[in-house]
C-alpha cells in the first residue's frame, strides 16, 4: 500500500512560484514589500496547489496562534447566547479565531479540563462567560499561563490577574424601578430570575435598593426563572391574590408570559398594571403593548471583551472591571396608575 500524499507545504508554493520561502511568508502575512506581479504569482501557486497554512506550525514559530478559547454554559437563554455571538463576532473582526466549549457542570475539575483543552490548542487567551455562581467560583480557583477574561455580573474575582467585563445590572434595574416610581406607582412587584444567576440576584437587589430609596413598598413573586411560563404563572397568582399597579420582571420573556396571563384575566396593560422587562430582546418592541425594558448592548460588550483580551495579551493595563451602561427603552407597557375617582 502506498503512503498517503502529504499536503502541500510553503516550500512547494515557493518552488512553483519561483520565489523564496520568505516571499511566500510575506504574501501570506501581508507584511513587507512584494511586487504586485510576484504577489499574483504566489497567489496563483497557492490556488493551484490548494495550499493551506499550518496554524499549529505557525504558532510554534511565532508563539501566536490567533485563537481565543471561550467557555460558556449550556444555557440557550437570550443573554448568554447574545454575549457568545457578540464575542465571536468581535474576535473575527480583530483577526482572531475562537474555540467554544459549553459546560453543564461548573466544578473546578470540569473547568480545569476545558482550560487544558484550550491550552492544547495554544490559545492566546481564554474568555469565560460566567452568569452563574458555580462557574464564577471555579474561575477563581483555576490558574492557567494565559490571560483569562471573565464576562460576569459578579465581583469575581478576588484574583488580581483575572480581568472582568460586565453590564451594570444594578444600575439598569434601579432605572427601571425609578421609571415606575416617577410615574406614580407605589406597589411594585418583582418577578425574579433563577437564584443561582448573578444577573437575577443583582436585578433583585436593584429593585429593593430603589424601592427603599423612594420609600415605596413592593412584593417578590413566589416563582423564579427566565421562562415566559414563570411570568404566566406569576400573573395568574397576582390576579387571584391582588394586583399591584406595576411589575418589574427579571427579563423580557417573563414579561411576555405575564402579559398573556393578565390579558386572559381581562387586565389592561398599562391601564391596570404597568410592566417593565429587562434585555430588550428584538421581539420586545412587537409585544402588545410594546414592552418598556432595559437594553443591554451586547455588541458593545463583545468589543469591550476583545479590548480586555488584547490588553491582557500585550501585558497592558490593569485588571480592574470594565463596567458598561444599560439604557431604559420606554414603550407602551408603562403609564401612570389610574387614580380612584371619589364617589359623590
Amino acid at each position: 500500500m502506498g503512503s498517503a500524499k502529504r499536503p502541500p507545504a510553503m516550500m512547494d508554493v515557493a518552488a512553483l512560484a519561483g520565489v523564496s520561502h520568505q516571499t511566500v511568508s510575506r504574501v501570506l502575512n501581508g507584511t513587507g514589500k512584494v511586487a504586485p506581479q510576484t504577489r499574483e504569482r504566489v497567489q496563483a501557486a497557492i490556488d493551484q496547489l490548494g495550499y493551506r497554512r499550518n496554524s499549529v506550525a505557525r504558532a510554534l514559530v511565532t508563539r501566536k496562534s490567533g485563537i481565543i478559547g471561550i467557555v460558556t454554559t449550556t444555557s440557550v437563554h437570550y443573554g448568554p447566547t447574545s454575549i457568545l455571538v457578540a464575542i465571536e463576532l468581535a474576535s473575527r473582526q480583530a483577526g482572531y479565531f475562537t474555540g467554544v466549549t459549553a459546560l453543564e457542570d461548573f466544578s473546578v475539575e470540569s473547568l480545569t479540563s476545558a482550560f487544558d483543552h484550550f491550552l492544547g490548542l495554544a490559545v492566546e487567551a481564554i474568555v469565560v462567560i460566567a452568569p452563574v455562581v458555580g462557574i464564577a467560583e471555579a474561575v477563581e480557583a483555576v490558574r492557567v499561563p494565559v490571560p483569562v477574561v471573565a464576562v460576569t455580573a459578579a465581583d469575581v474575582v478576588g484574583a488580581s490577574d483575572i480581568r472582568s467585563v460586565r453590564v451594570d445590572q444594578l444600575g439598569g434595574a434601579r432605572e427601571a424601578v425609578r421609571h415606575l416610581v416617577d410615574l406614580g406607582h407605589r406597589d411594585i412587584v418583582h418577578i425574579a430570575g433563577p437564584e443561582d444567576w448573578f444577573e437575577a440576584r443583582i436585578r433583585l437587589d436593584g429593585w429593593r435598593v430603589e424601592l427603599e430609596a423612594a420609600g415605596v413598598g413592593g412584593r417578590v413573586a413566589p416563582v423564579r426563572g427566565w421562562e415566559a411560563s414563570v411570568g404566566y404563572e406569576a400573573g395568574r397568582a397576582l390576579v387571584d391574590e391582588g394586583l399591584p399597579t406595576a411589575v418589574f420582571t427579571a427579563n423580557d420573556a417573563i414579561a411576555l408570559g405575564l402579559i398573556r396571563a393578565l390579558d386572559e384575566a381581562g387586565v389592561d396593560v398599562p391601564g391596570d398594571v404597568s410592566i417593565v422587562g429587562f434585555d430588550d430582546e428584538p421581539m420586545s418592541r412587537y409585544f402588545r403593548p410594546g414592552l418598556t425594558t432595559v437594553r443591554q448592548d451586547f455588541f458593545d460588550l463583545g468589543q469591550q471583551v476583545l479590548s480586555a483580551v488584547s490588553s491582557a495579551i500585550e501585558g497592558e493595563g490593569e485588571c480592574f472591571p470594565i463596567l458598561r451602561p444599560t439604557e431604559l427603552i420606554v414603550r407602551d407597557s408603562t403609564a401612570a396608575p389610574r387614580t380612584l375617582v371619589p364617589s359623590v
